[in-house]
């Protein structure tokens, strides 16, 4: 584009100094041909710029794409028509993509296409859009150089597509925080099989007070409630962060989409095997969905397609108010998928760590979360997913 530009500016230095020349001449020597010559010299740029001007009025392109509703990282049919309805031939016309969002196979931006009175040119391809979000694709501007190439006309399409697009699904073959969670549980219950009348756990609030170890709790200094036997958590929960926490949409799509990708993905791994499980989420009011097995995954992803972010919103806040109303305290798993942690969530994670729920906490950032990552364990999971790049092996 630089070297564009750069051309540009060199030809009308050129044609400049030739007008100078043509001054001098004809202040020097006058005669038809040194007037000829400058008035030649001073009209070219002038019916160049009229010929830019034809062909903004009479150039049309049509672009078209297969559905509106598309899947992110799924490619979609394509096409965009140019063509010249005017009575004279076009050349050096460009289109010019919206390719931060979206991706158009096989078509290079510095392409000039040259039509003719009546020709049109098609082209078919694909596009794919790289993030979840509802935003324009496919072509954003046109170019035109005229015939001298002193001049250039850049103008928006005046009618542009816009896609809706969902997040994507990443397939994972395993998850290895699940992996380790299952041999943690395993464990947890043979112990529990074994001792009944020995285990205990931490007092959550609305235990009964008959079923506190008052002898225990005095020598821990701190309330300890006996396990009843054949008591066990139940119940998997996930909590998706909402929070908008940029401003540009060209920073805040990414994380948006990867946080979303992140939550689809996890959802259907654990649908296809067999894992029920509750998701919340805040939209100025916590909402959810309970998935009992995969043929109920399709409103949980409906439901995440159309999750609006909003910078009022925050993690800490749904996790509280979820605490308190004590929808995590009895669940064996609960996985967090959010964008900062912080002192409070952490400490809301060590609670219900202590009280024997193992939580997952899936932090789509860049940062690798080092002072949070010491505090991990067992029964308290950190993994740090990149905003950019491939979910396999990362969960």
């Amino acid at each position: 584009m630089n070297s564009k530009k750069q051309s540009l500016k060199t030809r009308r230095r050129i044609l400049f100094v030739i007008w100078i020349l043509s001054l001098v001449v004809i202040s020097n020597y006058g005669g038809p041909i040194s007037y000829g010559f400058f008035f030649a010299v001073t009209l070219l740029p002038v019916v160049s710029f009229v010929y830019l001007l034809f062909v903004f009025s009479f150039f049309k392109i049509y672009q078209k794409l297969d559905s509106r509703d598309v899947v992110c990282g799924k490619p979609i049919p394509y096409l965009f028509i140019l063509r010249n309805e005017g009575y004279y031939p076009f050349t050096s016309v460009s289109v010019k993509l919206f390719s931060f969002y979206s991706y158009v196979e096989d078509m290079d931006e510095d392409t000039e296409y040259e039509l003719l009175h009546g020709d049109e040119y098609t082209f078919e391809t694909m596009l794919t859009c790289k993030y979840r979000g509802e935003y324009e694709v496919g072509i954003k501007e046109i170019e035109i150089v005229d015939f001298l190439r002193l001049f250039r006309l850049r103008y928006k399409v005046p009618s542009t597509i816009r896609a809706l697009v969902k997040p994507k699904i990443t397939k994972i073959g395993g998850l290895n925080s699940v992996e380790a969670i299952n041999g943690l549980l395993q464990r947890d219950y043979a112990y529990a099989d074994s001792e009944p009348d020995v285990v205990v756990r931490n007092y959550i609030p609305g235990d009964s007070i008959k079923h506190i170890s008052w002898k225990l709790s005095a020598r821990e200094q701190e309330l300890k409630v006996r396990k009843i036997v054949g008591e066990e958590k139940q119940g998997i929960v996930l909590i998706g962060d909402t929070k908008r926490y940029m401003k540009d949409m060209q920073e805040y799509l990414p994380l948006e989409s990867k946080l979303l990708e992140v939550m689809a993905s996890l959802g259907m791994y654990l649908a296809e095997n067999g894992m029920a499980y509750d998701t919340y989420l805040r939209e100025n009011q916590i909402k959810s969905i309970r998935v009992e097995n995969l043929s109920g995954y399709q409103a949980y992803y409906d439901m995440l397609a159309k999750v609006r972010f909003n910078q009022a919103e925050s993690f800490a806040i749904t996790m509280r108010e979820l605490m308190d109303r004590g929808l995590l305290w009895q669940s064996k798993i609960v996985f967090g998928v959010l964008h900062e942690i912080d002192d409070e969530i952490m400490s809301m994670v060590i609670k219900l760590s202590d009280a024997g729920v193992i939580v997952v906490l899936y932090v789509v950032s860049e940062d690798v979360c080092d002072r949070y990552m010491g505090q991990g364990n067992e029964r308290r999971i950190i993994v740090v997913v990149p905003v950019e790049g491939d979910l396999e092996g990362r969960l």
